[in-house]
């Protein structure tokens, strides 16, 4: 773990060697980095033990700041994916993002490396303060990126309402961490799960967190600053946002709901499968409706994570495995998503569907990358959104046969807008808006390609991720 972050923190400060004059060296060390942290990352599966819980255990001294013990690091089989997703989707930021940052590019790669490391922090530390300190740290970079690097006119105003929105909900978490240090003495996590709190206690830190990380996934009413954000965010703001920033709502409502609070989870559990529900039923009715290709993709989000606490509190295995899965399964894909966009806009300068159509005849490869995101994405068996999807509806219906049914019926709308999209942009006689058509070149097929054969693979050979996740959710302190 050590070695981990020694890589990290001297691939950032590799970059800001570089002269901010020699952008085509700025892209390549960043590149070199990024792709050594992402090797480190893949050292630590190699050496993940998947029968052990928590692993690579690292304690560090920090004073005796408010008494508050040392610092505890560690990895399990549930962060170490997230980490996998996180150190895989920097490198493709890097790859893609050279083309449409035309200022002040070390500052973009340093803000992308900055953000790496906040989130490996969020993934790896047992301690609810210093989690809430990586936690809201993430809001500070994706602030610059999508307010200084956006897109269109409005980025300012998308980034401010993305800033506050956010912090806003995290404050309920603040409180209720402050209220368990004043209660235990303690924010370590693990002794926190040897505590036990009363049921009063646990009922309403159960609504602080929830409310939190329902803001972040995000759940129906909390998601009206997503699709603004999607749609001014750069093609790299857009990738992170999707891919890793909305799974820590997931994340932390799996570390800190069930786990820290059982009486209040079971207790609340109704109520948050309502929310989640409406979430999945009324994401895809709007997804249907949308126009703009990045606003599609962003309410088709807000349909998939609709799912996350749906699994988490019916509080069984097989939903907690299917939000787990589902989670990593959407951060490949929609990002994907969002990448495909990135390409027809570089070259169309509009992200209105109805200006596009015949890709199949004018880019045969575009199109294919497209058709497999899109099964994907309706969970399609042998795609991985398939088994996140499957695990999940399975709890649902476990859990009380109406839920099911009604999530079933939500889930049918990511095949109706999924198809929908690909049939308007590959069919038919060619545009008469587009002037040109130009297939995928060599550097958007490298940066297409590998998250292909991760869907594929997700959807094939699941057991990999499926075992080492399972045997971590045992919720239990070290030893």
């Amino acid at each position: 773990m050590s070695l981990f972050w020694l890589v990290l923190l001297v691939g950032t400060i590799g970059v800001m060697g570089v002269s901010r004059e020699k952008k085509s060296l700025l892209k390549k060390r960043a590149l070199e980095w990024s792709l050594a942290i992402l090797f480190s990352a893949l050292v630590s599966w190699g050496g993940f033990d998947g029968e052990g819980h928590f692993q690579f255990i690292e304690l560090v001294e920090w004073g005796s700041f408010l008494a508050w013990g040392p610092l505890l690091f560690a990895l399990d089989g549930v962060s170490l994916f997230f980490l996998l997703l996180t150190t895989f989707l920097i490198p493709i930021c890097i790859l893609i993002s050279q083309k449409s940052t035309k200022f002040l590019f070390k500052e973009f790669l340093l803000c992308l490396f900055f953000l790496e490391i906040l989130l490996v922090g969020v993934f790896l530390v047992f301690d609810l303060f210093l989690f809430y300190i990586f936690f809201e740290g993430v809001l500070i970079p994706m602030f610059f990126l999508i307010g200084i690097w956006g897109s269109r006119e409005e980025k300012v105003r998308a980034s401010f309402y993305f800033f506050f929105f956010t912090f806003a909900g995290s404050v309920f978490f603040f409180f209720v961490i402050l209220f368990l240090y004043q209660s235990t003495g303690t924010t370590n996590y693990f002794l926190l799960l040897n505590t036990k709190l009363s049921f009063s206690v646990q009922k309403w830190a159960l609504v602080g967190v929830f409310l939190s990380f329902a803001v972040k996934l995000p759940l129906v009413p909390f998601h009206i600053w997503l699709p603004q954000a999607h749609v001014e965010a750069p093609v790299a703001g857009s990738v992170i946002l999707a891919g890793i920033l909305l799974k820590l709502g997931g994340y932390g409502l799996l570390r800190f709901s069930w786990p820290l609070f059982p009486e209040a989870s079971f207790y609340w559990s109704p109520v948050i499968v309502c929310f989640s529900v409406i979430a999945v039923v009324y994401g895809g009715l709007m997804t249907c409706r949308q126009i703009d290709f990045k606003r599609l993709v962003a309410y088709s989000s807000v349909a998939h994570m609709g799912l996350v606490p749906l699994g988490i509190f019916t509080h069984i295995m097989e939903g907690l495995v299917g939000a787990v899965f589902l989670m990593l399964a959407h951060g490949f894909v929609s990002s994907a998503l969002f990448i495909g966009v990135t390409f027809l806009y570089d070259r169309h300068h509009t992200r209105l569907i109805k200006y596009y159509r015949g890709l199949t005849l004018t880019m045969p490869f575009f199109a294919v990358s497209m058709l497999v995101l899109s099964l994907s994405n309706m969970g399609l068996p042998l795609s991985c959104n398939f088994v996140g999807e499957f695990f999940s509806l399975l709890a649902a219906f476990k859990y009380y046969y109406g839920v099911g049914a009604l999530v079933v019926f939500g889930v049918l709308f990511s095949a109706i807008y999924s198809l929908s999209l690909f049939n308007r942009i590959s069919f038919g006689g060619g545009s008469n808006y587009l002037l040109f058509n130009r297939d995928l070149n060599r550097q958007e097929g490298f940066t297409i390609f590998p998250f292909l054969i991760i869907i594929f693979l997700g959807g094939v050979v699941p057991f990999f991720v499926i075992n080492l996740v399972k045997n971590s959710l045992v919720f239990s302190p070290i030893g």
